[in-house]
């Protein structure tokens, strides 16, 4: 075990050592959803058969007309996702419990033990009041929430498949290099044709299941998290 721990730690460090002094890289679209739906061909669902008339027409319905619908509506198009996140929520609770009891009992005459053992007993002392019993408790709980999130982002996404229902799956992605620091913004979901405007956007309160990501990699990054050994000696450390 502990020769599988080292040669995984040399392994991450090799990998680290070679971008030191180098920018981090793009990570590459080749092989992604969206390299494969800007370079595959859907077959149509049907070939209309074009009269004698169609090539000389000064009108077509086609998106490239004047009039035509630009909007994104096939795999491969391209439309644009509007982040807009204002959110706040604040949450406080309190609770609260008391309770009281107390029991009493008394046995002056049992059978005459206590009249025969009182005599023995030191001043004072007596089984009349044999069993004489209090308790109490208290409960006291607060909570409370507070968040606050705001994010504006405008993101380009690609058509990467066609559901039998018409829903659209998008897939965006967006890396800004600047320095040593790469950041990165992904979003992924499903979206109505219909939400989408004349503009050819979308919001992000219209994507369902969206997924959306906003970060970075390179130096900071690297400062701001934790070393690799401290957070392993986290989860394996009871203490």
């Amino acid at each position: 075990m502990r020769l599988v721990l080292m040669s995984l730690a040399l392994l991450t460090a090799c990998g680290r050592l070679e971008q030191v002094g180098r920018a981090p890289d793009f990570t590459p679209l080749e092989g992604s959803y969206q390299h494969h739906a800007m370079y595959s061909t859907p077959l149509p669902e049907n070939a209309p058969r074009n009269g004698p008339t169609d090539a000389s027409s000064l009108w077509t319905a086609g998106s490239s007309s004047l009039f035509g619908d630009r909007r994104a509506a096939r795999t491969g198009d391209i439309l644009t996702v509007v982040i807009e996140i204002n959110d706040s929520a604040e949450i406080k609770n309190a609770s609260g419990r008391s309770r009281a009891g107390s029991d009493k009992m008394a046995m002056p005459s049992l059978f005459g033990v206590p009249e025969s053992v009182n005599p023995d007993l030191p001043d004072g002392a007596t089984l009349d009041d044999a069993v004489n019993t209090s308790s109490s408790s208290s409960y006291k709980g607060d909570g409370s929430v507070k968040r606050n999130e705001k994010l504006t982002l405008r993101v380009a996404a690609t058509v990467v498949e066609q559901l039998p229902n018409g829903v659209l799956r998008i897939e965006g992605q967006q890396e800004v290099r600047v320095n040593f620091e790469i950041r990165v913004l992904l979003v992924t979901g499903y979206v109505r044709p219909v939400d989408i405007s004349r503009q050819n956007e979308i919001t992000y309160d219209k994507i369902a299941g969206a997924q959306i990501s906003y970060g970075g990699r390179g130096q900071i990054t690297d400062v701001q998290q934790p070393r690799y050994g401290q957070q392993v000696a986290d989860v394996l450390l009871p203490f």
